[in-house]
């Protein structure tokens, strides 16, 4: 009877110690992977990185979708010569609402990447800093394909490494892809392609136009 019982007690304290032993076990691996500076990412939606791309208010009386490649030279002159007035301009006064989306195409390397990074951004409420990074310093990205030095120079640490994080999601992947789908669906098969939209009709502007005469036709729109 003794001897059982010393068994029976050799068992339950080898059960026990395996349990604590375990215990401790999940414990160290959760502290291992847990990196005490490491950047809370937050969960984002599709939705969320969409709003995060766009300039205005929605009631505005006209709304500008523009469809742009971060390593196309048009775009960039695009975004100095016309975007950046129209925001001051038109976009601010509340009389146009302005939509980005991504449409990287096929024959620049790493304008999709770029894409990743800017909606990364967007996802964190950093889409303009990053926009504008990308279009002035294009050159020098565009030859190294080092994007993410261009975006951390206007982050904030900690904001950065967010973005870093974020650029690898398939959330984010996913809102760039839907991007180009929506574009090709419209017979999009060059950048930039702007579309205006007022009164419910939607006029499209392929390529660089000026901004004086972008400026006098959003003016003859708003006397209707």
């Amino acid at each position: 009877m003794v001897s059982q019982l010393n068994r029976s007690l050799k068992r339950a304290l080898g059960l026990a110690t395996a349990l604590v032993i375990a215990g401790f076990g999940v414990s160290a691996n959760a502290r291992i992977h847990r990196d005490p500076g490491q950047t809370a990412i937050p969960q984002v939606t599709v939705q969320q990185i969409e709003a995060g791309k766009t300039f205005g208010i929605k009631t505005a009386p006209i709304r500008i979708d523009t469809y742009t490649d971060f390593e196309c030279p048009h775009c960039q002159d695009l975004y100095e010569t016309v975007l950046e007035p129209l925001i001051n301009d038109y976009v601010s006064s509340g009389k146009v609402y302005l939509v980005d989306h991504d449409f990287p195409l096929p024959m620049h390397p790493y304008a999709k990447i770029a894409a990743y990074y800017a909606d990364a951004a967007a996802a964190i409420g950093r889409f303009p800093q990053v926009q504008q990074a990308l279009f002035i310093h294009q050159a020098q990205w565009a030859a190294t394909g080092k994007i993410e030095p261009i975006v951390a120079a206007v982050l904030s640490p900690a904001k950065a490494k967010e973005v870093e994080e974020l650029e690898k999601s398939p959330v984010v992947h996913a809102a760039v892809q839907h991007d180009v789908e929506q574009g090709q669906a419209l017979g999009i098969d060059e950048t930039p392609t702007m579309y205006i939209t007022h009164g419910g009709h939607r006029t499209p502007i392929i390529g660089v136009v000026s901004y004086p005469i972008l400026r006098g036709y959003l003016d003859a729109l708003l006397r209707q």
